[in-house]
This record gives C-alpha cells, sequence and structure tokens, in this order.
C-alpha cells in the first residue's frame, strides 16, 4: 500500500509541477490576444504577452524546483521535539 501512495504523491507533484509552468503562459498569450481584438491594438501587445508568459513560467519552475529540492533533502532535527510542517507546493 505504500508504494501505491508514493505513486499517487508523485503523480500529484508532476501534474502541479506541469501546470504551474503551462497555465501562466498560455494564460498571458490569451489575455495578451484578447487585448488586441478587444482595443484594436498592434501586434507589441502579444509580443509582451509571450514575454511576461515565459517570464512566469520560468518563476514557477524555479519555485517548483525548490520545493522538489527542498523536499528531497533530509529533514534537519528540530529542538525540544517540533514538529516539522510538510513542503508543499504554494508558500502560503
Amino acid at each position: 500500500m505504500k508504494g501505491l501512495y508514493d505513486v499517487a504523491r508523485h503523480l500529484v507533484w508532476l501534474t502541479q509541477f506541469g501546470l504551474s509552468v503551462v497555465v501562466p503562459p498560455t494564460l498571458c498569450i490569451a489575455g495578451s490576444v484578447w487585448l488586441r481584438h478587444r482595443f484594436t491594438l498592434g501586434g507589441w501587445v502579444v509580443a509582451v504577452g509571450v514575454v511576461v508568459g515565459v517570464l512566469a513560467a520560468v518563476s514557477c519552475l524555479r519555485c517548483s524546483l525548490q520545493a522538489l529540492d527542498r523536499q528531497g533533502r533530509p529533514a534537519k532535527a528540530k529542538k525540544d521535539g517540533e514538529k516539522t510542517s510538510p513542503i508543499s507546493f504554494d508558500r502560503h
């Protein structure tokens, strides 16, 4: 049963990783195309959307890789029996 739990946990991480990298550029490009058509702006709006989307994807990729790195490291021993909180993708 533990093996199935590990597979499910890794599948969730992989899905979250993929979505966090793919969704920001998609939304930025779709938003910039909508702005271009709605307000009859030039093609520069789409170029700005692409740049912002790629920067957002790189930022999400960096955060995701940091979270994976933290999860892979052995936990540090806490003083006085403090519990460690689980590592999550979103740091809120």
